[in-house]
């Protein structure tokens, strides 16, 4: 429940134009920001990246994040990853490319995108309270096959601040995923990353083209900003 001392209104700055959220309809969601993705020895580094691209923006989701937790918004955090028999795996994804390591392997923190390993879970930087929702996923949106729309439906949520990573892929997918069902996502520029630079400005640019057709883009700073200056 959002603070008392705070108007449920605000104006973000953002592309392609200012977008005026209601806090008390607005979550946090915090896409995929795990071990296995953000720490050398994960399924990331497995594809060949680096995987220090994607720390830039552990400190602009760590202060959303602060700010979401004093005023009492909902906060969602994202994990993808399987069963560990993979009956939730498809053929087609684990056996695509050429990793060091595939989904289910042993790896240095633990089987290798399977759910209760270490390298599943999220970084300790941004680790979710006891009473925040984790949503686990089987696939790169955040909507399919979990309970995500019923956790929004059920805190009567119509607006979503999205971050995590990357940008390209399951950040993308969810705020399509959410378009669809009738969300207004607006994504936060320096709280995503890609292991491609280029990938993340596509992909932001993708999101606020042709008026915003899939969302708004807006940096961390103008989205605290918004929420200070609702002050009432």
């Amino acid at each position: 429940m959002l603070n008392s001392t705070k108007s449920t209104l605000g104006v973000v700055s953002a592309e392609p134009e200012p977008i005026k959220l209601d806090w008390a309809s607005t979550a946090l969601l915090i896409i995929d920001m795990q071990r296995d993705f953000m720490e050398p020895g994960g399924f990331g580094e497995t594809l060949g990246n680096d995987v220090s691209q994607l720390a830039r923006a552990v400190k602009p989701i760590g202060a959303l994040l602060k700010a979401a937790r004093d005023t009492g918004m909902l906060v969602v955090h994202t994990r993808e990853g399987h069963l560990p028999d993979l009956s939730d795996a498809p053929p087609a994804k684990v056996e695509r490319g050429a990793p060091s390591l595939r989904i289910g392997d042993p790896g240095p923190m633990g089987r290798i995108l399977i759910r209760g390993e270490a390298g599943h879970d999220i970084i300790p930087e941004l680790y979710p309270l006891d009473n925040e929702v984790v949503i686990d996923k089987p696939g790169k949106g955040a909507f399919y096959a979990t309970e995500l729309t019923d956790v929004l439906e059920k805190y009567g949520i119509e607006n979503l601040l999205v971050c995590g990573v990357t940008t390209e892929v399951c950040v993308n997918t969810t705020v399509r995923e959410a378009n669809d069902r009738g969300y207004r996502c607006v994504v936060i520029s320096d709280g995503c990353a890609s292991y491609f630079p280029e990938f993340h400005e596509m992909g932001l640019k993708m999101i606020k083209a042709q008026g915003g057709i899939f969302g708004w883009v807006a940096d961390s700073a103008a989205v605290l900003e918004a929420m200070k200056t609702s002050t009432t």
